[in-house]
């Protein structure tokens, strides 16, 4: 015997099927795609690789270069050289695997070590849309500026070898857990600090170690006597418009991606540097008569630096105000401040690096804007303009970490190497100069 479905019975099934697609639907619709190596991305993140190793060489190379006295250029030079090429190598070696490889508080891993299980495919979790491999070269560059940002404070009178023992220790044991700690998963990133692109692990880390590096190496010879005038500004003037130019790839390269807040990136930096130029000249206007060519250029590069971890979360009008402190501020630190410190920082490291560093980070805290940072299931992090005052704390946080870190590292590194090799050159050699007594080479 058989029974008809009812009309209720029918449409009861047929409910019942329908709500079960729906509790599956949602399931599919909110699965997000696989990750897939965007064109578009890679060919900006290419270019902005390149114009970070600009900064490097020849940038850095030839502003450090045309600040210190004629008999010492060349060995500047090989300075920023040496970086370029011995941290690419350990970068590749091991310094890329324990800053990015893993995801731990404090270190990453060996996964990375030699570059192996990168393929054509490969990405890494910070940056989806670009291969691994270009990801890991962008992420050396910065690594190479870091180490010869350092050389500057102690120019004129470090010896070499002792250099390249600075180098390599100084990458593994000072850059890779801050890099880690900022970018790679660390305890800062997970507490939530801000550095767009390198306040904290770049510019506060190579003015601390400059710093220490200033007091612990001692003064050159003849200091607050002697004349120490810039051997070529026009060599140091180039080198800050390829530092300025290439800071286009350090900032805006840090969005991992050819979009929007790439630009905003860019449009911040651009107009930082302009005003922390314009800034730092008017003082020295007003407080010497005239404006030099060498303080022009010196606050460019603070409003530079001290933009650079804001540089992705705030609006243009704010970079304006970033670039004005940091050109009244790096001012401050390069005069006022190093006088009462007592401290021989050759090419003011630490004054535009340093502090500007830390004011840009401590001002992210501030001017944050959360709708620049929002990300796909990721709520943009607000400043203290926006109702987060908290998050200047936590800017804090980072700072003194940094700061604390990278003193106290760059203290025993150098310590160390002083069992091995003598840190200074002798006065004689220095005297004659370190082209030709560390080089063999001389300028005619």
């Amino acid at each position: 015997m058989t029974t008809k479905a009812s009309p209720v019975r029918v449409l009861s099934g047929i409910a019942a099927f329908l709500m079960l697609l729906g509790s599956i639907g949602p399931a599919f619709a909110e699965a997000a795609p696989p990750p897939k190596i965007d064109a578009a991305d890679t060919a900006w993140m290419i270019a902005a690789t390149a114009l970070v190793l600009l900064m490097t060489v020849p940038g850095l190379a030839l502003f450090y270069c045309g600040m210190v006295r004629k008999k010492n250029v060349l060995a500047t030079m090989a300075q920023s050289l040496l970086c370029a090429a011995l941290v690419s190598v350990l970068w590749a070696v091991g310094a890329y695997s324990l800053a990015f490889g893993g995801e731990g508080p404090i270190l990453g891993n060996l996964d990375r070590l030699l570059l192996q299980g990168i393929g054509l495919e490969t990405i890494h979790s910070a940056a989806k849309t670009i291969p691994e491999m270009l990801f890991m070269l962008y992420q050396m560059t910065f690594a190479i500026i870091t180490v010869a940002l350092v050389a500057g404070a102690v120019a004129d009178r470090m010896r070499f070898s002792a250099f390249v023992w600075f180098a390599i220790l100084w990458l593994f044991l000072v850059y890779v857990p801050l890099a880690h700690w900022v970018w790679g998963g660390g305890f800062l990133m997970t507490a939530g600090v801000l550095d767009f692109a390198g306040g904290l692990v770049v510019h506060l880390n190579a003015g601390i170690a400059g710093l220490v590096a200033a007091y612990v190496i001692g003064a050159r010879h003849g200091y607050g006597n002697d004349n120490f005038s810039p051997y070529n500004l026009a060599l140091a003037v180039i080198g800050t418009g390829l530092l300025w130019v290439g800071w286009f790839g350090f900032n805006g390269g840090s969005a991992l991606g050819a979009g929007s807040r790439a630009v905003f990136a860019i449009v911040a930096t651009h107009l930082a540097a302009a005003v922390g130029a314009l800034t730092w000249m008017a003082i020295e206007w007003w407080t010497r008569g005239k404006p030099s060519v060498l303080g022009m250029i010196s606050g460019a590069v603070a409003g530079l630096g001290t933009i650079t971890p804001a540089s992705g979360f705030v609006l243009p009008w704010q970079a304006m105000v970033i670039g004005l402190l940091a050109g009244g501020i790096c001012y401050w630190a390069c005069t006022w401040l190093k006088q009462k410190l007592r401290y021989d920082d050759s090419l003011d490291v630490f004054g535009i690096h340093g502090v500007g560093g830390a004011l840009g980070t401590l001002l992210c805290g501030v001017f944050a804007v959360a709708a620049l940072s929002d990300a796909p299931g990721t709520p943009g992090t607000a400043g203290l303009l926006e109702g987060n005052g908290g998050q200047v704390l936590i800017q804090l946080y980072g700072i003194a970490v940094t700061a604390v870190w990278s003193g106290l590292a760059t203290f025993v590194i150098l310590k160390v190497i002083a069992l091995i090799v003598p840190l200074r050159v002798s006065q004689q050699s220095e005297i004659e100069g370190l082209d030709v007594t560390q080089h063999g080479e001389a300028l005619q």
